[in-house]
């Protein structure tokens, strides 16, 4: 029975500081399964993943690879055992070819020179490449790759190394439905060839539909595990968070006042955005929906100030704006939670403290030169806007935000600019990458911002969230808005009918095939 296991965990224990992080965790992987691995941020997956990939060492009980005892000491290690991770952030250098990228830990050389071979590179890359059906030249350069291209890249540098156990570490966060799908008949092909998988998604539908098995951690124990079948969304999630979430989108607390807190007139910018109006007032939740591509963040950023625009006009509280710019978005009211939270929204080696200070520092500082800032009152300041984000992290100086789970990260961003007291908050794919649970508070803090007299514009690519969170919505496609819904009248189909509509009235003719992605 044992030989039929690829990977199996015994009583497997972790603790950081004294608090455990994985308490007794068992289970196995059979040969040729993709086994779902699920849990709330914090539940310990991370962490267990860590210990198997060689970053963490387990303090007490043990791992078998293929029935014999296996405690890599390192990351290497772990990779001649033949066990791979696919990473969100993937791991490769856009700035090398796709060979170079296959074989950057261990290009082949000549025999007797110690040359590399460049000619062995090629041939073995294009017959890596055919496995994982990517039709490129090893000679291709990684940063003009589409992110599913760059993620299958990866998978072909996994089994040029000789990987026999292959995680997926929520693989498609950055993909196209298509894209996903290309992926998923990918992974079965891998588990027919022998190959056996963990994939790990915060995603349940894709999980039911892709796993064999499915393992459910929370606090760092094994509370669920079983074959697919004897799952629904529904009763995974209430294992994960050990509760029955039965209404997954609180109900609208406050109704949307009539004064405006954002005005569009006529925005536009060649090739980005044409002819965008609209009205966003206080107290609202505003949706702003749209395929990839369609123009959704483009538009986020020229409201901001990040990028210019040649025509329209745009109001903040009333008065338009001059100067466009973030420091004056800022000064005027405006906050932008961005789609990357990593690149574009925090630094992730800095404290806690240090990220959520960062906007208000000039309001905290003395008024002559030098600027010292005062330290005490922005402790203070720091500390409410935390607690009211209810972030869960330890003591706000010593905490790094690289430590923190992806919905703590995400309340960080928000307790950021929430010291700013904010009448207007931009934001894109709050909800990505963070767990069921995590989600139901964001909307939950969505909803107090709009208590609270907030405007808020609530980007996103997954319809059912803004159906479920917001007051109206605004369809975009190619740069343009193809409809406006009031809340009394949302209907998916009606809904997807407009995105597709400008997709479809732009479609190249010389093209007629191309499938464009869903959200």
């Amino acid at each position: 029975m044992m030989a039929e296991q690829t990977l199996r965990f015994e009583n497997i224990c972790k603790s950081f500081f004294g608090v455990p992080v994985l308490d007794d965790v068992s289970f196995a992987l059979p040969r040729q399964h993709i086994l779902g691995l699920i849990g709330e941020n914090g539940a310990g997956k991370t962490t267990l993943m860590n210990i198997l990939g060689g970053v963490l060492p387990a303090e007490q009980g043990k791992m078998l690879l293929k029935g014999e005892v296996y405690a890599p000491a390192n990351p290497a290690d772990a990779t001649a055992a033949g066990v791979a991770f696919i990473h969100q952030e993937l791991n490769l250098f856009t700035n090398l070819s796709v060979g170079d990228n296959v074989f950057i830990d261990s290009f082949p050389r000549m025999a007797g020179l110690g040359l590399i071979d460049k000619r062995r590179i090629k041939r073995q890359t294009c017959e890596i490449l055919q496995s994982v059906e990517l039709d490129l030249s090893p000679d291709t350069l990684v940063e003009k790759l589409s992110p599913g291209e760059r993620q299958l890249v990866e998978i072909a540098k996994a089994l040029g190394a000789g990987a026999e156990l292959v995680i997926f570490d929520e693989p498609t966060t950055s993909l196209t439905a298509r894209e996903t799908r290309r992926l998923f008949s990918l992974i079965k092909t891998l588990r027919c060839h022998g190959k056996s998988i963990i994939y790990i998604s915060h995603n349940l539908g894709d999980v039911l539909q892709l796993a064999d098995d499915i393992v459910i951690l929370r606090d760092g124990k094994v509370v669920g595990r079983g074959v697919k079948e004897t799952f629904t969304v529904e009763k995974m999630i209430a294992r994960m968070v050990g509760r029955d979430i039965s209404q997954m989108y609180p109900p609208r607390s406050t109704r949307p006042s009539e004064r405006a807190v954002l005005e569009v007139d006529g925005l536009s910018q060649s090739g980005i955005v044409k002819d965008i109006s609209f009205v966003l007032h206080e107290s609202e939740v505003l949706g702003l929906f749209g395929l990839m591509g369609s123009g959704r963040t483009e538009l986020a950023r020229i409201l901001f100030g990040l990028d210019p625009f040649e025509d329209g006009q745009i109001l903040v509280n009333g008065v338009a704006r001059d100067v466009i710019a973030p420091a004056d978005s800022v000064e005027r009211g405006m906050a932008f939670v961005t789609e990357d939270r990593h690149e574009e929204g925090l630094l992730l080696e800095a404290s806690v403290l240090d990220n959520v200070a960062l906007v208000s520092l000039p309001s905290y500082a003395g008024s002559y030169p030098p600027r010292f800032v005062h330290n005490k009152r922005i402790r203070g300041a720091a500390q409410r806007a935390a607690d009211a984000m209810r972030v869960k992290a330890g003591a706000l100086q010593q905490q790094l935000v690289k430590n923190l789970s992806g919905g703590n990260q995400q309340k960080v961003v928000i307790s950021k600019w929430l010291m700013a007291e904010p009448s207007l908050f931009i934001m894109d794919e709050p909800t990505r990458g963070i767990d069921v649970g995590a989600k139901y508070e964001m909307y939950n803090i969505i909803n107090e911002l709009a208590a609270r007299g907030t405007g808020v514009l609530f980007i996103s690519s997954e319809l059912e969230e803004l159906i479920g969170n917001c007051d109206r919505m605004l369809v975009m496609s190619n740069g343009e808005i193809q409809g406006r819904f009031a809340r009394s009248e949302f209907d998916e189909q009606a809904i997807l009918h407009a995105a597709f509509q400008g997709h479809a009235k732009h479609r190249p003719a010389s093209d007629p095939g191309r499938e464009d992605s869903h959200p």
